[in-house]
């Protein structure tokens, strides 16, 4: 039998701390509580958890410093705000704080179910994503962990952040069309969207690193008016 996915749901309101819980746990998923910000903390500390979704204005600890507090420990577990705080300030603050999502009160439930599936469907990628380390890609392997590309020759090119990630996406899917909303999402998050043109350099980027011939790439492949390609198997672009 699968394991329940599990969630920490801080909510100072009791009666809507108890709506969603029943909800999410109709659901399948096994939900922990917390009324205040110290609580929500030690009980984090205690058990791990799927997803976390947090109330703003609770007592003791504010929900901006739970957040806050539990990105220095994990970078991973995503985070949903739940909140009546509604302005784009607040919303601003809420990501920049690591928030993944940020929903307003009131909110329509069917949206929050199928707002909090997904969020707990990429936390699970990601770690899936983890565990791989390396990958090899012709006669040169990625080393994710350290951010570098070593040739079978002894070189070593040193990538960015950015393009770790876009490669570890591609490759997690390989065989398939990656939108450019899905990279944008995954690897820019919430941060300043980039161009289309932007991507399309990291993609010339990598056919420089990977292709035998840059002009017919085997491997990193454009899809046009859908997004992007890794293919495992290299075959000739059509």
């Amino acid at each position: 039998m699968q394991a329940k996915h599990r969630i920490l749901l801080v909510e100072d309101e009791e009666h809507l701390l108890e709506a969603i819980k029943l909800n999410l746990e109709l659901e399948g998923y096994k939900v922990s509580t917390a009324s205040d910000g110290r609580k929500a903390l030690d009980i984090y500390k205690e058990e791990r958890f799927d997803l976390i979704i947090l109330d703003v204005m609770i007592p003791e600890i504010d929900g901006f410093q739970v957040a806050e507090t539990i990105r220095l420990q994990n970078n991973e577990v995503p985070i949903m705000f739940l909140t009546a705080k509604n302005s784009s300030e607040d919303r601003i603050t809420g990501l920049k704080k690591g928030a993944d999502d940020y929903m307003v009160k009131p909110f329509n439930l069917e949206e929050l179910i199928l707002r909090v599936g997904n969020l707990i469907r990429r936390g699970l990628k990601g770690e899936d994503l983890k565990q791989l380390n390396q990958y090899r890609i012709g006669d040169k392997t990625i080393f994710f962990n350290s951010y570098e590309l070593h040739h079978d020759d002894g070189k070593v090119v040193s990538l960015t952040k950015k393009e770790t990630m876009l490669l570890k996406l591609l490759i997690e899917r390989k065989n398939e069309a990656v939108s450019r909303e899905q990279i944008l999402e995954t690897v820019w998050n919430y941060d300043v969207y980039p161009s289309t043109r932007t991507i399309d350099n990291f993609i010339l980027t990598f056919r420089k690193y990977f292709e035998p011939e840059q002009k017919n790439p085997i491997y990193f492949h454009s899809i046009r008016g859908v997004g992007y390609k890794f293919t495992d198997h290299p075959e000739k672009a059509s």
